[in-house]
C-alpha cells in the first residue's frame, strides 16, 4: 500500500528535508509540501532540493487546507509548521495566529478527513520549561513544576493540548507527538545557532545550565519513521548527554560575558529590536536553568537512538560554522 503524505512548514530546514526523505521513499506514492512561502533548496551539501515533492502555498489559519487535504485524499500529516521565533517584520501576536490558530484549523480538516490516518506533529521539550524545581531529567509523563507563560513554549503547549483533544475525537488515528530537544547542526538557524555563532556570549551571572541538543539528521530520522510506521504517543527526542553551556562556550572557542539577569534581560530586549537574536523571557530562563530530558521511551519503542550525542552534534555545528572547538 503506497501513501499521500502532507508536509506543513517546508519552507524551512528541517521541513523541506522530511519532505524530501519522504519523496524519496518508495512506499509513499506522493508528497504535498505546504507553506506560506515557497520553500529554497536545502542548504545542507548534498541535499538538493524538494525531489518530487509538490509545492502548495497554503496559509493553515485559512479553511483552504481542508480543501487540499480532502482533493489529494491525505493519509498522513506530518506537521512541522511551528515558528520558534518572530519573523523580521513580523510580530509576537502573528506567531501564535500562526502556530496555534494554524494547528487549530490543520486538526480541524484532519478531524473532518475520512482518509487521514496518522498524524506527526513536531512539538518541542520547552513546553516543561525551566525551573530551579525541575526535576534531573524530564520524562514525558512529569508535569513542569512552572509550565511556560511566554512564547514559543506557550504555543507549543497550547498545541499540545489540541493534539490531544484530536487524538481523543478521532481514536482510529494514529498520533505521535515528538518533542525535541533543540535542533543542531549545519543548516540550522534558530536563535540558539545564532547564540553561539556571535563572538562573545552573554551568559546569566551564578548559573551554568545543562543544554540538551538533537542532531537534524536524527530529527529527519525520527520524522520519518513515525510518518512510515505507527508509533501512537509522546516522545521525548534528544541525543545522548548534556552539556553545560560553559563547556559549549570553550568548544566553540567563544568568550563569555557574565550579566547579571536584569542585564541579560535588557541586552535581550535591545537584541530582540535589532532583529539579531532572539532573548526571550523563556531564553532567559533556559540560560538561567537549563533543561534535561529522557529520550528511553522513544529508544525503546523504535528500537533506534539517535547516531549524535549532544556532545557531537554541537561540534558538527561548529565544524560547519568553521568556529573553533575546543576539546576540554
Amino acid at each position: 500500500m503506497t501513501h499521500t503524505v502532507l508536509v506543513t512548514g517546508v519552507s524551512r530546514h528541517i521541513g523541506a528535508r522530511v519532505a524530501s526523505v519522504l519523496a524519496a521513499s518508495p512506499d509513499i506514492s506522493r508528497v504535498i509540501g505546504v507553506d506560506t512561502v515557497p520553500p529554497p533548496s536545502l542548504t545542507r551539501e548534498g541535499g538538493g532540493s524538494l525531489g518530487r515533492t509538490e509545492f502548495v502555498r497554503v496559509d493553515l489559519r485559512s479553511p483552504d487546507i481542508a480543501q487540499v487535504i480532502a482533493a489529494a485524499d491525505i493519509d498522513i500529516v506530518v506537521h512541522m509548521s511551528l515558528v520558534s521565533a518572530p519573523s523580521k517584520g513580523t510580530g509576537r501576536a502573528l506567531m501564535k495566529e500562526h502556530n496555534v490558530i494554524g494547528t487549530m484549523q490543520l486538526l480541524g480538516a484532519c478531524q473532518r478527513s475520512a482518509t487521514v490516518r496518522r498524524v506527526v506533529v513536531r512539538s518541542t521539550t520547552a513546553v516543561y520549561g525551566s525551573s530551579p524545581r525541575d526535576p534531573a531529567v524530564f520524562t514525558e509523563d512529569v508535569e513542569p513544576h512552572e509550565g511556560p507563560i511566554h512564547g514559543y513554549a506557550r504555543d507549543a503547549a497550547e498545541v499540545e493540548g489540541y493534539v490531544r483533544g484530536f487524538a481523543r475525537r478521532r481514536p482510529d488515528v494514529t498520533v505521535s507527538l515528538l518533542r525535541f530537544a533543540n535542533f543542531m547542526g549545519p543548516g540550522v538557524d534558530s536563535p540558539l545557532t545564532r547564540y553561539f555563532a556571535q563572538p562573545v556570549l552573554p551568559t546569566v551571572f551564578g548559573f551554568d545550565p545543562r543544554l540538551q541538543f538533537v542532531h537534524e539528521d536524527d530529527a529527519v530520522e525520527v520524522l520519518r519513521r513515525m510518518a512510515t510506521e505507527d508509533h501512537p504517543g509522546t516522545y521525548n527526542v534528544a541525543g545522548a548527554g548534556v552539556l553545560l553551556l560553559s563547556q559549549c562556550t570553550r568548544r566553540a572557542g567563544r568568550f563569555a560575558l557574565p550579566l547579571f539577569s536584569p542585564a541579560f534581560r535588557m541586552l535581550g530586549e535591545a537584541a530582540r529590536r535589532a532583529g539579531l537574536v532572539d532573548y526571550s523571557p523563556e531564553q532567559l530562563r533556559l540560560m538561567s536553568h537549563g533543561r534535561a530530558v529522557d529520550a528511553g521511551k522513544l529508544a525503546a519503542e523504535l528500537g533506534w537512538t539517535p547516531k549524535f550525542s549532544t556532545e557531537a552534534a554541537f561540534d558538527d555545528f561548529l565544524r560547519s560554522r568553521g568556529l573553533g572547538a575546543v576539546r576540554i
